[in-house]
């Protein structure tokens, strides 16, 4: 997916800058990238990260990072931040944002006589794209209200301009932006937590589709935010960082929410409950106290090296890294009946590949709790996972092994009450191997968070949405 930081400062943004962005390198791994303006003068890098991390590539650039204002990004996607001089004057952007119908809108551009020059493995770069759509604005509200009418999918922007940082959130709020406030000035986040080692306090979150300019003196609405919000579930689920919130609701207690009404539900005897570590943390200790079992470390995580395994480009990579970094305590698993937590069940290869090491390892039972419904629709709104087509699913595979059709009675099998949801769960179960299976609820999820069910996106659970 990615992540973006931005400062606006009365001194140098510099190791702020630094550090801010570094504290979103849990939401990609391909490129990461910095810009400040000093004067008139952009200073810019760009770096690939997918074998190093965000610091190391860095590090040896910070001096040339200087003047008060900067952005960056951590990008699972493009070659960002994008600098631009236009009628609009020269600003440089980075964003966050799953583009749907790029040919379309590529050659909206060039029918208009405009070029593209940020050529991304050969193929257009999606912020850049953005870029020309602002410009085809006469300021930069209405540019980017250009973009918000015509892209389908999802984009949330910072733009870095010589006197401040206009902050653009997607227009249904699918993905977040945190202002932060401290002595010295602002800073604007994807993730909150990015905040707290930097003396940053929340100020607010911008609403969905609105536009927020910050300068030193503070910071002014350029356009108000919409009424309706579709803000991604999964950010709860699966990407957010266990101290991050999102629309004042934290991470971690929430998946503590989500373990903690399975925990008080589940009828199944087991001797502890552990999670695959990391995301799977929070709905354990839930779990464990809503059952009222002790919460153990079956699975250990080993951190030193190992990324999150959605990152890696190649299917072959991501199994191997998810194979690679988690250890059984073996000393713990012999002859235990286990509860073993986890954020989600998308290909359900690294899951079941998990599962056989336990039962090798002496576990005599394996209980699977997962804190989401099934995944039954593809994203069209994040870039959510490598994932190329739905068939990727184990739900759609498991469909279509049952209907003869993945695409026939999906609506029954996204309801929890009826026999086709029960055979899906059934027939995955038996494909992982395990002795019980249960995903949480819809309605738990909503419950959790503790925003209504039409202000969150779940369309990757029931296919529901509205927007583009």
């Amino acid at each position: 997916m990615g992540g973006f930081f931005g400062v606006v400062s009365n001194g140098s943004c510099n190791p702020d800058l630094f550090y801010g962005i570094d504290y979103h390198s849990h939401l990609g791994t391909k490129r990461g990238g910095m810009v400040t303006i000093e004067g008139e003068v952009f200073h810019r890098s760009i770096h690939n990260i997918q074998n190093s991390y965000f610091r190391t590539k860095f590090g040896d650039d910070l001096e040339k990072f200087k003047g008060s204002l900067g952005i960056g990004v951590i990008s699972d996607t493009d070659a960002q931040p994008i600098v631009v001089n236009s009628h609009l004057g020269r600003f440089a952007i980075v964003t966050v944002a799953k583009i749907n119908n790029m040919a379309e809108l590529e050659k909206e551009c060039l029918d208009k006589n405009q070029q593209f020059t940020e050529l991304s493995s050969g193929t257009t770069n999606p912020t850049e794209l953005v870029a020309l759509m602002i410009t085809q604005g006469k300021d930069f509200v209405d540019g980017i209200q250009n973009v918000y009418r015509k892209v389908k999918g999802s984009c949330s922007m910072l733009i870095l301009t010589d006197d401040g940082i206009i902050a653009a959130r997607d227009y249904y709020g699918r993905t977040p932006i945190v202002i932060g406030k401290k002595s010295t000035g602002y800073a604007l986040a994807f993730d909150s937590h990015s905040f707290a080692n930097l003396d940053y306090a929340i100020d607010r979150f911008v609403g969905p589709g609105e536009i927020v300019k910050v300068t030193t003196h503070g910071y002014e609405q350029l356009l108000a935010p919409n009424e309706k919000m579709q803000i991604c579930s999964f950010l709860w689920i699966y990407y957010g960082y266990p101290s991050s919130e999102y629309e004042s609701v934290n991470v971690e207690n929430t998946r503590y929410l989500y373990g903690y009404e399975m925990g008080k539900e589940d009828d199944v005897e087991a001797d502890f409950v552990s999670a695959i570590p990391d995301s799977g943390i929070g709905m354990a200790l839930g779990y464990a106290m809503g059952k009222q079992i002790p919460y153990r470390r079956g699975i250990i995580k080993y951190t030193p090296t190992w990324s999150r395994s959605f990152m890696p480009v190649n299917q072959e990579t991501r199994e191997h890294v998810a194979r690679m970094k988690l250890l059984p305590n073996t000393k713990i698993l012999q002859g235990q009946r286990i509860v073993f937590c986890d954020d989600s069940i998308v290909r359900g290869t690294q899951l079941r590949d998990n599962v056989r090491k336990l039962y090798e390892y002496g576990a005599k039972e394996v209980h699977i709790r997962i804190s989401c419904p099934p995944l039954l629709y593809g994203c069209h709104f994040l870039n959510f996972s490598a994932s190329k087509t739905e068939m990727e699913l184990i739900t759609r595979r498991v469909v279509e092994e049952l209907e003869g059709d993945s695409t026939k009675n999906l609506h029954l099998y996204c309801d929890d009450t009826t026999p086709q949801y029960a055979r899906m769960v059934e027939r995955i179960r038996q494909h992982l191997g395990v002795d019980t299976l249960k995903f949480n609820k819809l309605s738990t999820i909503s419950k959790a968070i503790g925003l209504p069910k039409e202000r969150i996106c779940t369309h990757c659970f029931d296919g529901s949405s509205f927007g583009q």
